[in-house]
C-alpha cells in the first residue's frame, strides 16, 4: 500500500460512500458527546444549586455570557482551522494538511496565552459593567479567575477534538467526554459536599476533567500516521497562517460578537434582580441542551461540506444538507414540544424557589416555539463555513447581536423578562435568513450547470 493509501485507512473519508450512512455514522457519536457535555452542565448546575445555593448558581450562571465571549472566540478559531484541515484532507493534499495542523497548534498556543491574560485582568471590571449584584460578586470572581486561568486547557481540547472531527473521527471525542464527565461529576460532589470548597471546587473539577479529555484526544492524534508531524511542519509559513486566519478569525469574531449581544441581555436581566439572573441561568442550560441535536448536525455539516468542497463534490454537499436538515427538523418537533408544553416541570429540575420557577416558565415556551430557527441556522451556517464563506457567519453574528440588543431594549419595559426570549427568537430568525440565502447562492454559483455559472460563461464567450 502506498503512503497516501495508508493515510486513508487512518481517517474517515467523507467524500466517498453512501451519504446518509456516512452522516449518521459520524453524527451519533458526536451527538452523544455533545449531549453528555450538556447533561454534565445540567448536573453541575444542580450540584452547585442544591449543594451551595441559588446565589452560587446565579454567580456561576452570570459568568456564562462572559465565558462564551472568551471560550467562543477560541472555539471559533478551532472550528475555522478545522475547516481548512478538512478541505486539505478532502483534496488529498497531505503535506498542507500537516502544515495546517502544526500551524494551528502554534497559533492556538499564542492566542490562548493572550486570551488568558486579557480575561483575568478584565474580569472584575466586566462583572461590574454587567451590573452584577454584590451578593454574587465574590463567587463570580473566584469561579472566573480559576476558569480563565485554565483557559489553555479548554483551547487544547477544542483544537484536538476539532482536528479529529475534520478527519472524520467523532468516536474519540465521545470517549474523552464519557471519561471526563464521570471525573467531573465525582470531583464536583467531592469538592462541594465533602471539602466544602464552594464554586472554587466546581471550577477545579471542570479544569481537571478537561485536562483528562485533552490527553485522550491527543493520544489518538499521535497514533494517526497522517499527522506524523516533523520540525519543518512547524516552521513559520505565512501562506498557511494567512489561510488559517482568514477562515478562523471570522468564526471567532462571530462567536464573540454573539456573546456581546448575550452580555447585553445579561445586563438587562441582572437589572431585574438576582431571582431573574438565576432563572435565566437555568433556562440557558435547557436551551443549550435542547439545541445539541441540531448543533451536532451543524458540526457534521461543516466537516462533510469541507471535505467535499475540497474534493469538489457539490452533489454530495446537497445530499448531506438534506440529511442534516431532516435531523434538525426531528429535533425541533421533539425537543421544542417539551419546552413549550412542560416549562414548569423542566424548571423544577434545577430551581428550588417557586418564584424563580415561575419566572423561568414564562421564558421556555417562547424559545421552544422558535427553536426551529436556531436548529436550521446551525446547519446552514456550518454549510457556509464549509464552503469557504467564513465572512457570512461573522456578518450573521453582527445581525444576531443587533437583533438581541434592539428587541430587549425596546420591549423589556413592557414585556419584562419575556423580552429576553423574544430577543433570542428575533436573533435566530434574522441569522437564519442570511445564512440560508448565502448558502443557496454559493451552491448555485459553484454548480457546473447553475444559471450563475452559465451566464458567466456566456458573458466571457461574448467578449471573446
Amino acid at each position: 500500500m502506498n503512503k497516501e493509501g495508508c493515510y486513508m485507512t487512518k481517517a474517515n473519508d467523507l467524500t466517498q460512500g453512501k451519504v446518509m450512512q456516512l452522516v449518521l455514522k459520524f453524527y451519533f457519536p458526536m451527538l452523544l458527546t455533545n449531549m453528555l457535555q450538556q447533561m454534565y452542565n445540567i448536573v453541575d448546575t444542580v450540584i452547585v444549586g442544591k449543594g451551595i445555593g441559588d446565589n452560587a448558581l446565579a454567580a456561576v450562571g452570570n459568568m456564562s455570557s462572559l465565558t462564551f465571549l472568551i471560550f467562543g472566540f477560541a472555539m471559533g478559531l478551532a472550528n475555522g482551522f478545522s475547516v481548512i484541515i478538512a478541505q486539505y484532507f478532502g483534496a488529498k493534499d497531505y503535506a498542507n494538511l500537516r502544515r495546517s495542523v502544526a500551524s494551528s497548534i502554534v497559533l492556538s498556543g499564542v492566542i490562548g496565552l493572550v486570551l488568558t491574560a486579557v480575561s483575568v485582568v478584565f474580569l472584575h471590571p466586566t462583572l461590574v459593567l454587567l451590573q452584577t449584584d454584590s451578593v454574587i460578586m465574590h463567587d463570580g470572581l473566584v469561579y472566573g479567575y480559576l476558569i480563565f486561568g485554565g483557559l489553555i486547557t479548554t483551547i487544547a481540547y477544542n483544537l484536538c477534538s476539532c482536528i479529529l472531527r475534520a478527519l472524520g473521527d467523532s468516536k474519540t471525542p465521545f470517549i474523552a467526554i464519557i471519561v471526563s464527565t464521570i471525573v467531573n461529576i465525582a470531583l464536583d460532589i467531592f469538592t462541594i459536599y465533602v471539602l466544602k470548597a464552594g464554586v472554587a471546587g466546581a471550577a477545579i473539577a471542570t479544569l481537571t476533567a478537561q485536562a483528562i479529555s485533552v490527553l485522550i484526544c491527543y493520544s489518538k492524534l499521535k497514533k494517526l500516521s497522517i499527522l506524523a508531524l516533523e520540525k519543518e511542519d512547524f516552521r513559520g509559513n505565512s501562506a498557511i497562517y494567512g489561510v488559517l486566519f482568514k477562515n478562523g478569525l471570522p468564526m471567532a469574531f462571530m462567536n464573540s460578537i454573539t456573546a456581546i449581544g448575550c452580555m447585553v441581555v445579561q445586563y438587562f436581566v441582572n437589572g431585574l434582580g438576582v431571582m431573574y439572573t438565576t432563572a435565566y441561568s437555568a433556562c440557558s442550560k435547557f436551551i443549550n441542551l435542547f439545541m445539541q441535536p441540531a448543533t451536532t448536525a451543524g458540526y457534521v455539516m461543516s466537516a462533510f461540506t469541507s471535505q467535499n468542497y475540497g474534493a469538489k463534490r457539490f452533489d454530495r454537499i446537497r445530499e448531506g444538507l438534506r440529511v442534516c436538515l431532516a435531523i434538525a427538523a426531528v429535533s425541533y418537533v421533539l425537543l421544542g414540544s417539551i419546552m413549550f408544553f412542560f416549562p414548569s416541570q423542566l424548571s423544577k429540575l434545577i430551581l428550588s424557589g417557586d418564584e424563580t420557577i415561575a419566572i423561568a416558565a414564562t421564558y421556555l415556551p417562547i424559545c421552544g416555539a422558535f427553536l426551529f430557527s436556531v436548529d436550521f441556522l446551525f446547519v446552514f451556517r456550518s454549510g457556509c463555513q464549509g464552503l469557504a464563506k467564513p465572512a457570512i457567519p461573522m456578518i450573521s453574528g453582527i445581525l444576531e447581536m443587533a437583533m438581541r440588543i434592539g428587541v430587549i431594549a425596546l420591549f423589556i419595559p413592557t414585556l419584562g423578562f419575556r423580552a429576553t426570549a423574544y430577543a433570542e427568537a428575533a436573533a435566530w430568525l434574522g441569522a437564519l435568513a442570511l445564512n440560508m440565502t448565502a448558502f443557496g447562492y454559493s451552491m448555485h454559483k459553484n454548480t457546473p450547470e447553475s444559471p450563475v455559472r452559465g451566464f458567466a460563461k456566456r458573458l466571457a464567450s461574448s467578449k471573446r
